[in-house]
């Protein structure tokens, strides 16, 4: 016999005895007849789900496309809102997509960095010449005839991270017991 053809008689085989051993598992748990056509759609809509095409692009890498917004002042705005920084700056974030950049609609991965609000010590003000917070938000954006425009409803931090930044001053206040002192 050909070797092709007892290759496929053994996968043949395998898979009988699997839906056999599924089939009579399925009666001694359940003490029930079984549902044969369920058992089966179930198997193939995990199946299916298991290689669909949203798994398989999260399971391949590759490369984001960065792409620019149309509306940069609104987005920052929304951004600023949402995170509770004090400013976002306008010149320094990033929008990637790993959609394709032909859709009408995508799903961008947006990194940004903020800064907080400025701070007095004995009279002087400190105001942070570097970013303090490092925002990572996910959210939509609409290709128009312009570009891309980010959909500000669909914006959702995702992490807002604190930078360490060993130049900064301490503003922490030690006399009171329930403020802790905090350096960055």
């Amino acid at each position: 016999m050909n070797k092709a053809l007892k290759g496929i008689l053994i996968i043949i085989l395998f898979i009988s005895f699997f839906e056999a051993g599924l089939v009579s598992s399925y009666t001694i748990v359940t003490s029930q007849a079984p549902d044969v056509k369920g058992l089966i759609d179930l198997q193939m809509e995990t199946i299916g789900s298991i290689f669909s095409q949203e798994n398989i692009n999260s399971v391949v890498i590759k490369e984001p496309s960065y792409i620019n917004i149309t509306n940069k002042e609104d987005f920052t705005q929304q951004l600023q809102n949402q995170s509770g920084v004090d400013g976002v700056d306008y010149n320094n974030f990033t929008i990637c997509t790993y959609d394709s950049t032909d859709n009408d609609q995508i799903k961008i991965n947006i990194t940004a960095y903020g800064y907080s609000a400025p701070t007095s010590n004995s009279n002087s003000l400190v105001i942070s010449g570097t970013p303090d917070y490092k925002i990572i938000a996910i959210g939509s954006a609409n290709n128009t005839y312009d570009g891309y425009k980010a959909n500000l409803d669909s914006i959702t931090i995702v992490s807002i991270l604190k930078i360490y930044n060993p130049n900064s001053v301490d503003v922490g206040n030690s006399q009171n017991n329930n403020t802790t002192e905090v350096r960055y």
